[in-house]
């Protein structure tokens, strides 16, 4: 009888096992939001594909858990992708010099170098094309509406410094500068934009209104110029 007991516990235990319902052994129980992303950053991270059945399996809780937490597998690509790209914007903004245009354009050429070749985010391309350019440029995802907002409140900081004036709104400056990145770093290899770098600083700086400033210096140059010979 005893025999009877422990075999239809083993097998119940092995089912469970099999559906996923129940941790796996060494992986403690009540997995949290924050330790999915840990693990789907891991696997992002080195080329892995992320999968959440995978995932929800190695900590012991439903796909369905992770789905409501994240909304899609997209969803917590989106957030992984974010979690690396927050940091490489954050220190490209503190390494700038100058104030202004000049120093929003050095962030943001920093930023896109960085982000071009970016071991990690190029595997994902590479390897999942549709499903990357839908992460990283969807207006209804993660990524985009977040980096937009990022850029967005440097652009702001700039301005109520009173070291800068967009030449349009700092809203839309941030979401056409984001775009326009998208489309070299990721989209219009046909054209031969993907990954131009050097193209893409100067369309942002021309979008800062870097190219007003510098045709306005030179103006002023040449009056000074003729001033002097005048004199």
């Amino acid at each position: 009888m005893t025999d009877a007991r422990t075999n239809a516990a083993t097998g119940a235990r092995a089912t469970a096992d099999a559906a996923g319902d129940s941790p796996r052994r060494g992986r403690p129980a009540g997995a949290t939001r924050a330790d999915v992303l840990d693990l789907a950053m891991h696997r992002y991270l080195r080329g892995r594909r992320v999968d959440v059945q995978e995932i929800a399996a190695e900590l012991g809780i439903g796909r369905t858990t992770i789905y409501r937490w994240f909304g899609s597998r997209d969803g917590l690509i989106g957030e992984a992708v974010v979690r690396t790209a927050e940091p490489v914007l954050t220190a490209a903004r503190k390494r700038a010099r100058g104030k202004g245009a000049v120093a929003l354009l050095e962030t943001f050429d920093r930023f896109n170098r960085e982000i071009a070749v970016a071991p990690a985010l190029l595997r994902f391309v590479e390897s999942e094309r549709e499903a990357a350019l839908r992460v990283i440029t969807s207006g209804a995802g993660v990524v985009q509406p977040r980096i937009v907002e990022i850029i967005t409140e440097l652009i702001v900081a700039e301005v109520e410094a009173g070291t800068y004036e967009p030449p349009a709104d700092p809203s839309t400056l941030g979401y056409a500068i984001v775009r326009v990145a998208e489309a070299f770093l990721y989209n219009d290899a046909v054209a031969g934009m993907r990954g131009d770098v050097d193209r893409l600083n100067e369309v942002q700086g021309a979008l800062l209104g870097l190219g007003r400033v510098r045709a306005a210096d030179a103006d002023g140059d040449r009056d000074r110029g003729t001033r002097a010979s005048a004199g």
